[in-house]
């Protein structure tokens, strides 16, 4: 036994003296239930994991697995816009909005409806952008994104989103989890429980944010819920270490690295042998995964080697945090074969209290910072053929009112506008998608979708159908019921599928 072992055993031994019977009664009483039941269950043949049949699955759990049927896509990537963007500034134009500019909002509009900060009786606030259509599809694009215009024949818009959750941390949990409440697995663990991944030495699900802040809902947007937390995605940085603690210390070296690692998962194996908890499982993998991790993260996630008109096209600086970088990041990692990478952009609340969150001001400098990239993203993917094989998803949470916001029932000195839950834009590009069409129809100032109305349960759907799954069929049996992403709603959405 070398020298760490012998410490590493010590210290156990030491902790394991120091716990005295009463400490053990008074602290694991709760589990001594659970002893006797796994003795039960595990007496016939004096031990648990002898009888169990693992499954190459059980011994790693991202190894890759088959989908219910052939999927049009490989890989997802999801880019939120957390605070919710206003549909009526970058995609929904709104003639008639305009016309009725500081008009009264018709109490019709306002009776029985709940709203976050609008209180009386609020006047219309037309479309601050100037509209045009483009390409063959004839779409209406802003010029807050005249780069995006370039690509408007890529993408199937849904222009009548709607939810049921009008404050971000519950909406945000919604549209990334399929329920406002904390516990539900994210998209892109069930995607990574699913499929597992394609390269075992970067996760299967990573995540990269960029606006200085996180989602008003917490790391909980990309947790595993009841799934093994193994599948819950890995934030990732552009700035500085891609991943905390990447490096070893001074005077570790690989190997010390590795043998300690097997040390540990030693102990863990006898674990999961006397108790047969999957959660160990993912422990060990999760170790295991760390150290092949310290190898190709730092290729993967370094952008400074990329070509100068990549930098160009995307607008990127190294070693920042910023949008642009986490679109090429983004590529780089379908590339090397992660299954969803999700980025949330924070900063999207046009509420209008300030210069920054103004429809007409702060929200174009927010449209600037995504316009290049997000463009360069689909053309990248394009250029290289991975646009065949990846989904592109963009969206918020919910959108915004075709009523200026007036908190306290009066007018602000910024244009805002305030959440809304009826109706919001989302678009889609890539493999399985059809190309340049819209899908989904909003009244004349955009307050309903009067046509083509899509729920997040339809989203998340038909997103998972692309990925080769039927939701109805794709579960995970906890709490004594089978659970799914979609609950027990979700219909695909057909006329965007080519």
């Amino acid at each position: 036994m070398n020298d760490i072992a012998k410490l590493f055993l010590e210290k156990q031994q030491r902790e394991v003296q120091a716990k005295t019977r009463r400490h053990f009664m008074k602290e694991c009483a709760g589990g001594l239930g659970g002893l006797a039941l796994g003795s039960m269950f595990w007496s016939c043949n004096g031990s648990a994991p002898k009888s169990l049949n693992l499954s190459e699955r059980d011994l790693n759990p991202l190894s890759p697995l088959s989908p219910h049927f052939s999927p049009k896509i490989q890989s997802v990537i999801y880019l939120h816009m957390a605070g919710s963007p206003s549909q009526l500034e970058m995609f929904d134009y709104k003639p008639e909005l305009e016309k009725l500019h500081n008009q009264a909002c018709p109490p019709s509009l306002l009776q029985g409806r709940k709203f976050a900060f609008i209180r009386g009786t609020p006047n219309l606030l037309g479309p601050q952008a100037k509209f045009e259509q483009v390409g063959e599809s004839g779409a209406w694009i802003s010029d807050f994104l005249p780069n995006f215009k370039k690509v408007a024949d890529d993408v199937a818009f849904l222009k009548a989103v709607h939810t049921d959750q009008f404050n971000h941390g519950p909406a945000q949990l919604f549209m990334q989890t399929g329920s406002p409440r904390l516990g539900r697995p994210s998209l892109g663990s069930w995607v990574t429980y699913g499929l597992g991944s394609e390269n075992q030495n970067l996760p299967g699900f990573v995540v990269l944010t960029s606006g200085g802040k996180t989602p008003d809902a917490g790391k909980s947007v990309w947790g595993s819920g009841f799934l093994p937390s193994v599948y819950q995605g890995v934030q990732c940085r552009s700035k500085g270490d891609p991943v905390l603690y990447l490096e070893d210390p001074k005077g570790m070296s690989r190997d010390l690295k590795k043998k300690t690692i097997d040390i540990i998962n030693k102990i863990n194996q006898e674990e999961f042998n006397a108790y047969a908890d999957p959660e160990i499982l993912a422990r060990i993998n999760q170790y295991e995964m760390a150290y092949r991790m310290q190898i190709e993260v730092p290729e993967v996630m370094d952008i400074r080697e990329e070509p100068s008109y990549i930098h160009d096209l995307y607008g990127t600086q190294p070693g920042e945090e910023s949008f642009a970088n986490n679109c090429l990041l983004a590529r780089k990692l379908v590339e090397k074969g992660v299954r969803f990478v999700q980025l949330y952009d924070w900063g999207w609340d046009a509420h209008g209290t300030d210069k920054s969150t103004a429809v007409d001001l702060g929200m174009k400098d927010k449209c600037t910072e995504i316009d290049k990239p997000m463009t360069a993203l689909l053309l990248d993917l394009k250029q290289r053929g991975l646009l065949d094989s990846t989904l592109v998803v963009w969206g918020g949470e919910f959108g915004r009112t075709p009523m200026q916001e007036n908190r306290e029932g009066k007018t602000q000195s910024f244009k805002g506008r305030d959440h809304h839950v009826d109706t919001f834009t989302m678009w889609m590009a890539g493999g399985g998608i059809r190309k340049g069409v819209t899908h989904g129809v909003t009244d004349e100032i955009g307050f309903s979708g009067i046509e083509g109305r899509v729920s997040v349960h339809d989203i998340h759907a038909t997103i998972l159908h692309l990925m080769g799954f039927d939701h109805e069929q794709f579960t995970f049996d906890f709490q004594g019921r089978p659970f799914r992403l979609t609950d027990v709603e979700g219909e695909l959405i057909r006329p965007i599928l080519a």
